[in-house]
């Protein structure tokens, strides 16, 4: 009944009429209807502040569209930032000056004829900030800083890029796989250099088959034409060596491969390039049906490979000068560890299982360039280069510079763990002061994220350290400092500080809550994204020189979002039963949850993603999930969204708990959660659900096939049932290979507990997934009817991606939840 009810309110329109308004209209009747008509409005005011299904999973338009893609202006005055147009994924760019931050107008709209003169966020200025070049929609541009003249300097179909400045004043850039060379004042263009990807053929091609040998001999005009070709290419060739204005600056780099990185020095001389086999990793099985197409048919599309299937891969590393136009090979065979065989008691242990014994030895490992934002940075000099390479294993992380002199590398940091080496924290760069180059790089090898710097043939120093998280580096124009981001007042508030080479530490914002940041030009103020528990983001100007607190520029959030009675959860730090560290959780409480008549009825959701943090004291990317469970406070349920082991923002060892068996510790860390709400929440433990997209799907079938008796009821969304069908880049990490680790894989795979099953559950399923395939729903639906399990239900949404778009999905999606706790509950 009390569902009915609900779902009976979900029609109720927001856009009714207000009390203010039906009150002047009382004015004129008489004293009695006065007193009715109140009444009415009071009760219409109540339903206004009812929190419905249909309003939080529609178009999130509705409440707000935050500022995108923010970024200074040349003169640190002026912001620049993309919002979504109303109604559609279309972004338009829009100028906030200062009297507009000033007056809480969000600004004016950028027009497409002058965007090219203003979406400049990642141009480069050249060393005497004069000048500064970036790409727009291919092109590239130079924009005179102090006339604001803009130049568009190429003006092709085809897309340029790595547009920056060379240090005797030219520009350079990349088309393709050619780099350019281009002098502003001559209008010159010199290609630098083309890589290609084939073998080089001989300029003269000599006979092979017995035929061909014999005619060579027999044969004088053959003879003769083999000669006058020779002499042709002899006399290119002594051009090319002789006159300075005429080169081949083709490179060769072999047949059926790919390049993979290519970074051109500052001063235009070498280029540091890594390429593999082009093959793809992809199995021509791995597809995936759409069946909702425009043409009617099924539309087999081409998506990821699974972590069974990938290959492993290598990448090769030359250094090319482009003077002598030489091609050097770079060894790994230099890197401290290269040929360990880290993975010699896993393979052991798997290796006992099947009655075998495994011998451990040395072996190259396969290495590749790390996949992050500019793993090869040059000096601002071009005299040396700095590489982050890593391990296919993902066991190993070196930071490297290159010896020219001898062709090889030097390893400057090296970075192990015996789980794997995050993700994040790889950032690294040049410091370029009183005539040396040094470097700065972020590593986790005291347990936490820390800035660290080193001398090429110096020790390094650690700048930060504690029990906190740094990301986000910018250094200072001086060279001398570092600004970054941290949550170092507590694991879900995240400031902006500073830190200098003598590790004087200051704090430079002091907002709670979520906080990005980008540095203005002139280095005088900080441009602040900021957001917190109720509050979608907005953007904020803190000055630096200054204590005063930081302005808000932006009033993007909707009234109608700020007059709902959305709940803000408590952030708790919930004492764990198997390790030191408490687990961090939001906590919805309902009105008078302590003196209610009969204990509490609850719910925990569980993020996805793994390594994600989502109890921070900032808006959350689980903005439904927020309105959702402020919906079910309002009914009476209490809510816990747990930072479970695994989560980010908590160190290296919370990162890595799960190493090798996903879904145990995390189980253990829901049961503590559970006895926490019984205990301070006034919680039933019988009517306690669960629920949670993609690793919290996970989560969900982990906890109710083995911990049956844990929750009453859960839903799973967008699953994973079986991690060796998700990809390589995420799964390897953390369960190796199925080839090398298939224990792992198998204690870490609901698909594998499912007889477990003893409560409803419901499997929410999209079927147009490319990040979790509708495979792992499927199969888990065909081991559940094997095993005769009748207490689940499943729903499929053919037109839906991993992140569902469309409000009639996520609708229909939400009632399905919604309706399993109201009847299970």
């Amino acid at each position: 009944m009390k569902y009915k009810l609900i779902a009976a309110a979900l029609t109720l329109s927001l856009s009714a009429c207000s009390s203010q308004s039906i009150t002047a209209k009382a004015s004129s009747v008489e004293p009695a209807q006065q007193v009715s008509l109140a009444a009415s409005a009071t009760s219409l005011q109540d339903q206004q502040n009812v929190i419905t299904l249909k309003q939080i999973m529609a178009d999130p338009d509705w409440f707000g569209r935050a500022p995108e893609s923010w970024y200074w202006g040349d003169d640190s005055k002026t912001i620049f930032y993309r919002q979504k147009q109303l109604g559609n994924p279309l972004r338009d760019l829009y100028q906030l000056t200062p009297a507009q931050q000033a007056s809480k107008d969000n600004g004016q709209l950028v027009s497409l004829a002058k965007q090219h003169q203003y979406d400049d966020k990642n141009a480069q200025v050249n060393s005497a900030g004069t000048h500064e070049i970036y790409i727009f929609k291919g092109n590239v541009y130079l924009k005179d800083l102090r006339s604001q003249v803009v130049k568009q300097v190429t003006r092709t179909s085809t897309k340029a890029s790595q547009a920056m400045f060379l240090t005797n004043g030219d520009i350079a850039y990349r088309v393709g796989n050619s780099f350019y060379q281009h002098n502003l004042l001559n209008g010159q263009v010199i290609e630098l250099a083309t890589l290609v990807l084939a073998d080089k053929k001989p300029a003269v091609k000599q006979p092979e088959s017995y035929l061909a040998k014999e005619q060579h001999k027999l044969i004088d005009y053959i003879a003769l034409q083999q000669r006058n070709n020779q002499l042709n290419v002899q006399q290119v060739e002594n051009l090319q060596r002789e006159n300075d204005t005429v080169a081949d600056s083709r490179f060769y780099l072999g047949k059926d491969k790919r390049v993979r990185h290519a970074v051109l020095s500052p001063n235009g001389t070498k280029l540091i390039v890594s390429i593999t086999d082009n093959k793809p990793s992809r199995a021509k099985t791995d597809i995936m049906p759409n069946y909702i197409t425009s043409d009617g048919n099924i539309a087999a599309e081409k998506v990821r490979a699974r972590v069974a299937d990938n290959r492993k891969y290598n990448e090769s590393l030359y250094v090319l000068d482009l003077v002598n136009s030489s091609k050097v090979p770079l060894s790994y065979d230099t890197l401290s560890g290269f040929d360990d065989d880290v993975l010699a008691d896993v393979k052991k242990e798997n290796y006992a299982r099947l009655g075998k014994k495994y011998q451990s030895k040395k072996k190259p490992r396969n290495i590749h360039v790390l996949s992050m934002r500019q793993p090869i940075k040059w000096s601002a000099d071009g005299t040396q280069v700095a590489l982050m390479l890593e391990a296919w294993d993902n066991k190993t992380r070196w930071l490297t510079s290159v010896d020219f002199a001898d062709a090889s590398l030097t390893t400057q940091h090296k970075l192990h763990d015996d789980a794997w080496i995050n993700w994040s924290f790889n950032e690294f760069g040049w410091l370029s002061k009183d005539g040396k180059n040094s470097l700065y790089y972020l590593s986790e090898e005291s347990g936490y994220s820390h800035l660290y710097h080193k001398p090429l043939n110096g020790k390094a120093r650690q700048l930060t350290s504690g029990n906190f998280e740094v990301s986000d580096i910018t250094v200072s124009k001086h060279q001398d400092k570092f600004i970054f981001k941290a949550n170092k007042k507590h694991p879900g508030i995240y400031e902006i500080y500073q830190v200098d080479l003598a590790k004087n530490f200051t704090a430079l914002t002091d907002l709670g809550g979520m906080n990005n940041y980008q540095l203005s030009p002139d280095e005088s103020k900080l441009l602040v994204e900021h957001s917190t528990l109720t509050m979608p983001p907005e953007l904020y100007v803190k000055a630096l020189d200054t204590n005063q607190a930081a302005t808000r520029v932006t009033y993007t959030v909707s009234e109608q979002f700020l007059a709902m009675p959305w709940t803000a959860p408590n952030i708790v730090a919930i004492k764990s039963s198997h390790q030191a560290q408490p687990i961090y959780s939001k906590v919805y409480l309902p009105k008078n949850y302590d003196v209610t008549a009969e204990k509490n009825k609850a719910v925990m959701f569980s993020h996805g993603a793994g390594y994600l943090q989502n109890s921070h004291m900032g808006w959350s990317g689980y903005f439904r999930e927020f309105m959702f469970h402020s919906m079910l406070v309002q009914q009476g349920y209490v809510v816990i969204d747990m930072d479970y082991r695994a989560s980010k923002g908590y160190g290296r060892d919370w990162r890595t708990a799960i190493y090798r068996h996903m879904g145990s510790v995390e189980v253990e860390d829901m049961r503590d959660g559970v006895n926490w709400i019984i205990e301070n929440a006034n919680v039933d433990p019988k009517r306690i659900g669960t629920y949670g997209g993609s690793y919290g799907g996970f989560l969900t079938l982990m906890s109710m096939f083995t911990a049956p008796d844990l929750f009453a009821s859960g839903s799973a969304l967008r699953l994973v049932s079986d991690w060796a069908y998700y990809n390589h880049g995420y799964t390897s990490n953390i369960l190796n290979t199925p080839e090398d680790d298939a224990i792992a894989y198998e204690r870490s795979s609901p698909i594998y507990f499912a007889e477990g099953l003893e409560k409803p559950l419901l499997i929410n399923a999209p079927m147009v997934d490319d990040n979790v395939f509708f495979e792992d729903s499927v199969r888990l639906v065909q081991r559940l009817i094997e095993l005769e399990k009748q207490d689940f239900e499943t729903a499929i949404y053919p037109v839906e991606p991993h992140g569902f778009v469309q409000p009639s999905s996520w609708l229909d999606e939400y009632r399905r939840i919604y309706k399993l706790f109201e009847n299970t509950l």
